[in-house]
């Protein structure tokens, strides 16, 4: 099982804050570092300050700040970004990390993030509707052969004959990942483009059955079911005993009772069990929600104590 580190800097991180978290990571080697794609904060965990990060502002920086650490976003809203410009920066940013970008796509949900930036916020069928587009339009853009051209015309978005350029370091382009628990649309999206499948925190049973849905998508589609790569991401709080716990459940403003029950919280050995259960599901990877991001502590513990017994 793989351990990547996914943080929400909405909530309140600047660029040394994130830096310096992917860097320990990085050093301490966890597989990925991703970020949310968010505009606004969330809830009450986080002062919102000093304000929103741009996700791939932030990616291209961290990209040549690290050499190793695998990067992403999860995920990218597709109402934010047109999907022409979105292929040329994620090609350009894989192009400086080396080819260590993941896309992480989605259709958006927070509306007040967009009614407080000004961004159209469309009713969910036409939000579907463009990331399906969306995914096309990327991905055929990253295929098309050096020298030939790209053309696309769809309900919301038109291209004609693109020199398709630039393209991703990694051939024949970045792996997609597409995440939720929707029963319909997400399953059969994720058969047809995504190179991962991710479940974001949803209980074992709930991850189980996406899971499951998108098996069957692929079976439909035709396409072999162990191409897809499956993970989960959940809200981590880890300490050495109860009072380190009580401690880091305090600071990101959740009761320890809702993270033991809801997300990988306890001590590591709890944390090994725990990941240890979602690995037998199917999942190849658990996305690790860090919400303290000054906390390199945590970090460096779960390195130490759960990652060698659950790699």
């Amino acid at each position: 099982m793989r351990l990547r580190v996914f943080t929400e800097p909405q909530q309140g991180a600047d660029y040394p804050t994130l830096r310096r978290a992917t860097q320990a990571a990085e050093r301490l080697g966890f597989d990925a570092f991703f970020r949310s794609d968010h505009y606004l904060k969330i809830g009450g965990t986080g002062g919102g300050l000093p304000g929103p990060t741009d996700a791939w502002t932030t990616l291209a920086a961290l990209a040549v700040e690290t050499s190793r650490i695998r990067l992403g976003t999860l995920v990218s809203s597709a109402t934010f970004r047109l999907p022409g410009p979105l292929a040329v920066t994620v090609a350009q940013v894989d192009q400086m990390s080396g080819g260590r970008i993941e896309l992480g796509l989605g259709t958006g949900w927070y509306e007040a993030e967009h009614t407080a930036y000004g961004i159209p916020f469309p009713p969910v069928a036409e939000r579907f509707d463009r990331l399906e587009e969306q995914l096309a339009i990327i991905t055929g853009l990253w295929q098309t052969a050096v020298g030939e051209t790209f053309s696309f015309s769809g309900a919301h978005y038109q291209l004609k004959d693109s020199p398709a350029l630039p393209k991703p370091a990694q051939r024949p382009h970045p792996p997609v990942l597409i995440g939720g628990a929707g029963a319909r649309r997400t399953p059969r999206l994720a058969a047809a483009y995504a190179s991962e499948f991710n479940v974001p925190f949803r209980s074992l049973d709930e991850s189980a059955a996406a899971f499951g849905r998108v098996r069957e998508a692929c079976a439909v589609a035709g396409r072999d079911s162990p191409s897809m790569r499956y993970s989960v991401a959940q809200t981590v709080c880890c300490g050495r005993d109860d009072a380190e716990l009580e401690r880091r459940a305090a600071a990101i403003g959740m009761p320890l009772s809702q993270l033991r029950a809801e997300g990988v919280a306890g001590t590591p050995a709890e944390l090994i069990d725990r990941l240890g259960q979602f690995g037998e599901i199917g999942a190849e990877a658990v996305y690790l929600q860090v919400l303290d991001l000054d906390d390199i502590d945590q970090l460096e513990l779960i390195a130490a104590e759960v990652m060698p017994q659950v790699a």
